[in-house]
């Protein structure tokens, strides 16, 4: 039986997200947005527009999330559940704290209903292409339901574990590429101090063992000017590591490194970088101003 599917958060990741499932023959009702180009994309291709939550919720088997955070998550699903047949499903493709996303699946399973983590990894260029990876927890008879809809816009679909599980590799992954954003800022900063170019630096990087797909797109900004080379703002950057803080303290793990990236995000997020269209490699911008430098 083809199920029907709902989805919420129509911004950078979620418009491709939304366009692939209907592209491979999923019926679609997309929540009612302020930003009414995407919805109305999408109502071009074929999905229908639900004006309340609980509209959309009374016609979809499975609903997914692509919204900022865990507060956010946690508003929508109060709204979705009591709209929600027994058995339906919410998928979670936020990047949210696993503790949340734990009790919120708890909540559902009280009342029949179940909740999959599966965050995103990729760009917005990846999710229009159907290319992006996800990171699954869920029970295994819900991941059978809902892996042919994630395979419509996720190359690489991974079953981590159960509820919450694959939050937290999300935020391990995280880590990483926000650490290795901070450490391209600062030894670009240093490197301009000590009279090596930013087009130096990369023409030894770039093609070596330090090369790597988030290098390119950080440089993208960095050394060619493309403000939109990777759209993930520096809030949201800044909100990842704070969950990732929170996780590593419940867990007993000492966590300077992430610390570190936090602190390098924070001191952008608090002397600017808080924009909509404020994105991870302007971090470079930051880093640089507070070292007497000049910014692209």
């Amino acid at each position: 039986m083809t199920q029907s599917i709902g989805f919420v958060g129509l911004g950078h990741m979620g418009h491709g997200m939304a366009k692939n499932i209907l592209a491979n023959g999923y019926g679609l009702s997309v929540l009612a947005h302020r930003n009414r180009g995407p919805v109305e994309d999408l109502v071009e291709r074929g999905a229908k527009e639900a004006t309340t939550a609980r509209v959309l919720a009374e016609r979809s088997d499975i609903v997914f999330l692509c919204l900022p955070g865990s507060p956010q998550v946690e508003a929508m699903v109060a709204d979705l559940a009591p709209g929600l047949s027994p058995g339906a499903v919410i998928v979670d493709c936020s990047t949210s704290d696993p503790v949340s996303t734990r009790k919120l699946a708890d909540m559902l399973a009280d009342n029949g209903l179940h909740l999959v983590d599966a965050p995103l990894g990729g760009t917005p260029v990846q999710a229009e292409a159907g290319e992006l990876s996800a990171m699954v927890g869920a029970d295994d008879a819900v991941f059978a339901r809902v892996r042919p809809v994630i395979e419509t816009w996720a190359a690489t679909v991974v079953h981590i574990g159960k509820p919450g599980d694959g939050h937290k590799m999300k935020l391990l992954n995280n880590f990483l590429s926000l650490g290795y954003a901070a450490l391209y800022a600062e030894a670009l900063a240093l490197g301009e101090k000590v009279g090596i170019t930013t087009e130096t630096f990369d023409s030894v990087i770039r093609g070596s063992r330090m090369d790597c797909g988030f290098y390119q797109t950080f440089m993208g900004y960095a050394l060619d000017g493309n403000r939109q080379a990777h759209k993930f703002t520096l809030t949201n950057a800044l909100k990842d590591l704070t969950y990732l803080e929170s996780m590593a303290d419940a867990a007993g793990v000492a966590n300077p490194v992430g610390n570190a990236a936090k602190n390098s995000f924070a001191m952008a997020c608090a002397t600017g970088g808080n924009g909509p269209e404020d994105y991870v490699p302007h971090l470079v911008d930051f880093v640089a101003r507070s070292n007497g430098l000049k910014a692209r």
